[in-house]
């Protein structure tokens, strides 16, 4: 493990593999941590993987400022600096994406080898300009009434409830009860002062215009049984210039967490991706 304060005084955690190859830089979702891909870290190997605690989740610094996803944009800027990274292959999930499409709209992509996009929606917040066509097709899970419901209720004296169900949700079939119980346990890092603010945020961003301006070679994957459609992974695929898919089917994973719940298959779709020659 090792550490850096940001510029505005916050401390980040991330765990460097070492390893040979390009670097890939991988990035949780919402109120998760870095251990989300603890298989990953193991199973990618020789390849060097980095992982971080974006700010207040896991073990990183829990500030009571900064919690958009552009700041966490920023937060990654000054990883990659700190580790000397010119160049660099991109994983994001969930949140984790859109953490990255926020990275590629202000810096650029001149870093970025290549992207990994995992089950995050183009829009996960119907917003009222949507027609009801570009809300299905952006993905969107629910519209801005109950993004602030959710919220009121994660914020409130029944918190803790709210996002075990919120979490359970995410799962469809037959869960692996220590697979949902370590999930549930790693959202508890997240305090609600940081974890509210920051999830309406990324809720309510629409990145339908950033797509196309994606110019690096692109994986986007997706999940049968996730309560992240399919279909909106079809679209952002369609929409990034050149991109790939690759949806896992139910009987290889069925939820939100592919490399959770199937290390070996979802190892084997990103070692491919990366590998000489993998992206088109």
């Amino acid at each position: 493990m090792g550490e850096l304060t940001t510029d505005d005084g916050t401390k980040l955690v991330y765990h460097d593999s070492g390893g040979d190859g390009s670097p890939l830089v991988m990035l949780h979702g919402w109120g998760q941590t870095q251990e989300m891909f603890r298989h990953q870290v193991s199973g990618l190997s020789p390849r060097r993987v980095i992982t971080l605690d974006l700010r207040g989740h896991g073990v990183s610094g829990k500030p009571r400022h900064g919690y958009r996803v552009a700041r966490l944009a920023r937060d990654v800027l000054d990883v990659v600096d700190h580790l000397e990274l010119d160049r660099f292959d991109a994983l994001g999930w969930s949140m984790g994406v859109s953490v990255w499409w926020s990275f590629m709209d202000q810096f650029g992509t001149g870093r970025i080898r290549r992207f990994i996009a995992v089950d995050q929606p183009a829009a996960v917040a119907a917003v009222p300009w949507m027609t009801p066509a570009e809300q299905r097709e952006s993905g969107a899970i629910f519209d801005v009434a109950g993004l602030l419901e959710l919220g009121a209720a994660l914020a409130g004296p029944d918190g803790e409830r709210v996002r075990h169900d919120f979490v359970r949700g995410m799962f469809s079939g037959d869960t692996d009860p220590e697979v949902l119980a370590f999930v549930a346990a790693e959202i508890r890092s997240t305090p609600s002062y940081a974890g509210v603010p920051l999830l309406f945020d990324h809720c309510a961003q629409d990145w339908r215009d950033m797509l196309p301006r994606v110019d690096v070679p692109t994986l986007v994957i997706g999940c049968d049984g996730s309560h992240v459609s399919p279909d909106s992974q079809r679209f952002v695929a369609r929409e990034i210039p050149d991109a790939q898919l690759h949806v896992f089917p139910a009987d290889v994973a069925s939820s939100h967490f592919p490399f959770l719940e199937n290390p070996p298959a979802f190892n084997a779709v990103v070692e491919k991706f990366l590998a000489p020659g993998g992206a088109r």
